[in-house]
């Protein structure tokens, strides 16, 4: 489980095919946290496994074909920034909201504005929609945010960021036809697929 608390961000330096997918290696020189294998970090919203023992070659992680068919992974290159968070504890604390890292959708930018506050509009499938609400929670490329608006006619949700989700993550690059890792609520998810199957289940 993650927060949607971005710790660092890092760089993807090195990326190339292998029998099993696409092997990554991310530098994260400022990030004070040191990986052991198999430690699970949140990279842009995408729950992955670190792959190799201790940090000598920075991040390692194997990008199997499921995870580069669901997430927008494979549309980064060599250079690219990449959010990051590694794993929560049980002291960790909980400044965004219960994250899995388990990408629902991908979500299209159609809009950004930055005057007057930094808003963001972005379109996914219907699936998605029905488990996003306004003033819920989201997650976009492992960012936790509140949903400041929701157009379901058009499959359509807004995001207000503020100057410290700018600076901090890559949101602030965000362009008209950016596609970002659309994670919904947990919460939301349970209810509506409870609502959809098991409503009308007699037991």
């Amino acid at each position: 489980m993650f927060t949607g608390i971005i710790e660092a961000t890092g760089t993807l330096t090195r990326s190339f095919r292998t029998e099993s997918g696409i092997r990554w290696h991310v530098q994260a020189p400022r990030w004070e946290y040191k990986p052991v294998r198999g430690d699970s970090i949140c990279v842009q919203g995408c729950c992955l496994t670190h792959a190799v023992e201790g940090d000598s070659e920075g991040l390692v992680f194997d990008i199997i074909p499921e995870t580069l068919v669901r997430t927008n992974l494979e549309r980064f290159r060599e250079g690219s920034t990449l959010n990051l968070e590694h794993a929560a504890t049980m002291s960790t604390l909980l400044g965004g909201h219960v994250v899995q890292g388990h990408v629902d959708a991908l979500a299209e930018v159609v809009a950004v504005q930055t005057h007057d506050q930094w808003r963001v509009r972005l379109r996914t499938v219907r699936a998605a929609m029905e488990c996003i609400i306004p003033k819920g929670s989201v997650t976009l490329d492992g960012v936790s945010l509140t949903v400041a608006a929701v157009d379901p006619a058009e499959d359509a949700f807004e995001v207000a960021l503020i100057p410290t989700t700018l600076e901090k993550t890559t949101l602030g690059s965000l362009i008209e036809g950016s596609v970002c890792n659309l994670e919904t609520d947990a919460s939301a998810r349970t209810i509506v697929h409870w609502l959809k199957h098991y409503r009308d289940f007699k037991m």
